[in-house]
């Protein structure tokens, strides 16, 4: 394909199909697939910026931000605007911030004033704001190629809207438009432009999890503990240690879903609760590679335990996006990444200090976990993606469930 100017979203889709496809094969530098790769990227960039309206600033945001730079905690915050009930009230966006409070914060923290004096976003407006759904711009032809409304009773000759409309009834909890439009998405494909793909990729989620989490335990978050996160983590040991994800939190109350991404979003994973108050966790294995399977596994079902407390709530996250500076983020970053392989031991390793083909799999086999886990950690650590590619296990997840349409 030539490269020009995008100048439309068909082409914008297809360029940025091109580029995941390059990502996922790690291009040497230098290499003509890695200057392509470059390209792309910058092509993708401009196009984003001239069509894709980026949301307004908002001041809880820019407190977080700035609270996650410093490290800070919402006790330290107390000096500055009062009390821990009024920082645990304003942090909730339950309670403005008061003349006094924004000089506090500009000075304390160095946050920008016109950033504090813009207009908080309440919590069904974080991400994109909306009142109702306009059900025509739900992607119906997407959905109808992948069979969603098979099941339906709806007639031949129905409306997309109609279509769209028994499709989300299936949700139950109140009208079709409640049971979407009250969550709030946390996390980082959530645009003006894949806004709707999302809502309906995260309905077919909580359609496929209202199906099966009477057949799951009980869910009680005192029973997820890190040795239970460990030996999640062990399974990546098995060669079929992805298929054998499901049965293993359906015994802690966790239903797991693998739901393929839609084409014009880039979600890897997803922790969400359904209207019961079960505990979903979904990836969507954007990336065929080992690696990317058990780390995004472990972000989401962290999410599912710390962070998801309501129904209304959704974390939407994309691996490339990792480093956000979201205080929940950081947190499920954190326990992700030294429940694969603590910190401790990883810095003592000669995987670390002195990376061999030997020394990867001997410390993968002391920590019982795939080679693939340790050579994505040091790749990620030293920048050097191209190092012991052969050991990533790309192309070996999708296979393992060959009854699912990935794009």
């Amino acid at each position: 394909m030539e490269l020009s100017v995008i100048k439309n979203y068909d082409q914008y889709k297809n360029v940025l199909h091109e580029a995941e496809q390059l990502v996922a094969r790690d291009p040497a530098t230098g290499t003509s697939e890695a200057d392509r790769l470059e390209l792309l990227t910058v092509l993708v960039e401009d196009f984003e910026r001239r069509h894709f309206s980026m949301p307004s600033p908002d001041p809880i945001d820019a407190i977080e931000h700035r609270m996650g730079e410093q490290g800070l905690r919402q006790k330290d915050l107390v000096p500055l605007l009062g009390s821990r009930s009024r920082v645990s009230e304003v942090l909730a966006r339950k309670r403005p911030l008061t003349v006094q409070m924004i000089r506090a914060l500009n000075t304390g923290l160095g946050i920008p004033v016109d950033a504090l004096l813009a207009e908080p976003q309440s919590r069904k407006q974080r991400g994109i704001s909306v009142g109702s759904l306009d059900l025509g711009k739900f992607p119906v032809r997407e959905m109808e190629k992948r069979g969603w409304f098979k099941s339906l009773k709806i007639a031949v000759q129905s409306s997309a809207e109609e279509r769209v409309r028994a499709f989300l009834a299936q949700l139950g909890g109140g009208t079709p438009a409640q049971a979407l439009y009250r969550r709030t998405f946390r996390g980082d494909d959530v645009s003006a432009k894949s806004y709707y793909s999302v809502l309906a990729w995260t309905a077919r989620v909580l359609i496929r999890a209202k199906e099966v989490e009477g057949n799951v335990g009980k869910y009680d978050p005192t029973n997820i503990t890190p040795t239970v996160l460990k030996e999640l983590a062990q399974l990546s040991w098995f060669d079929r240690g992805p298929a054998l994800v499901q049965q293993f939190l359906a015994k802690y109350g966790i239903v797991f879903i693998i739901e393929p991404r839609l084409p014009n979003t880039l979600i890897d994973g997803a922790a969400l609760l359904t209207e019961r108050g079960t505990p979903v966790v979904s990836l969507t294995l954007r990336y065929d590679r080992v690696d990317y399977f058990w780390y995004t596994l472990l972000h989401e079902v962290i999410h599912a335990w710390k962070h998801v407390t309501a129904a209304e709530e959704a974390y939407i996250d994309r691996v490339e996006n990792m480093s956000s500076v979201d205080l929940a983020e950081k947190e499920a970053n954190r326990i992700a990444r030294d429940t694969l392989i603590p910190r401790a031991v990883w810095k003592r390793s000669q995987a670390f200090l002195s990376p061999t083909k030997e020394s990867i799999q001997e410390l993968a086999h002391s920590l019982h976990v795939h080679p693939a886990i340790i050579v994505g950690r040091l790749q990620f650590e030293t920048g050097k993606y191209v190092a012991f590619r052969d050991l990533l296990g790309q192309g070996n997840i999708r296979k393992l469930f060959p009854e699912l349409n990935f794009v």
